[in-house]
């Protein structure tokens, strides 16, 4: 069975950075695609970044490009999401998603049902 803990999350001021991390068990985490994607409050879920089984493919929403970095270690079977500059917006639960990487489409790494597997989320806040 396969499962992802995210941790990481916490409160930073405006400007301020956090790093994400989401530990996946399971043999097979070398062949998942995985993604991040958060849900604030009163809002609907909503993609962060995905990066492809091998690490060569990624993509980001346009609200954190250039800010949010995603990565994953075949060695520790992480998946990490390191936030820079994070502004009161980027406040969230952040969810790890995985699945068994297929011929998808570059649109698929950006909707949520195509993922399998699901953390429980951590809270990121940034005070207004």
């Amino acid at each position: 069975q396969v499962q992802l803990v995210e941790s990481g999350g916490g409160t930073v001021q405006a400007g301020g950075s956090l790093r994400l991390s989401c530990a996946v068990s399971g043999r097979t985490f070398s062949s998942y695609d995985m993604a991040w994607f958060r849900q604030a409050p009163g809002k609907e879920r909503e993609f962060v970044a995905a990066i492809n089984w091998n690490g060569g493919m990624t993509y980001y929403a346009d609200s954190v490009k250039g800010r949010f970095t995603i990565s994953r270690d075949h060695r520790e079977n992480t998946e990490d999401l390191q936030m820079n500059s994070l502004k009161p917006e980027d406040t969230a639960v952040y969810f790890c998603a995985g699945r068994a990487s297929q011929a998808y489409t570059m649109a698929n790494y950006y909707d949520s049902s195509t993922y399998t597997y699901w953390g429980q989320g951590t809270q990121v806040t940034v005070p207004s």
